[in-house]
């Protein structure tokens, strides 16, 4: 039997985890603040558009993902067919 402690394991280690991914993102906003784009494009100079950019793309592709896997998804029992 494996009794090896994996690192996530432990409730307090995904807390700190969770902990540092808020933290950077706050960082990353702050510095939306302080730091001086060269946008080319007028909707980047909105505040906070890469962070909504990026969430948008990847909830799209979320979605995206999941009407696809109906159109390529094979059936259970696949592999034990016979022919």
């Amino acid at each position: 039997m494996n009794d090896k402690v994996h690192i996530f394991d432990k409730p307090q280690n995904v807390r700190r985890v969770l902990w540092a991914l808020v933290a950077m993102c706050i960082a990353t906003i702050g510095a939306d603040f302080v730091y001086h784009r060269h946008i080319v494009h007028p909707w980047e100079g909105v505040w906070g558009f890469y962070a909504i950019y990026g969430f948008v793309a990847c909830v799209v592709l979320v979605l995206v993902a999941k009407e696809l896997r109906k159109l390529l998804m094979r059936a259970e029992d696949y592999y034990d067919r016979d022919g």
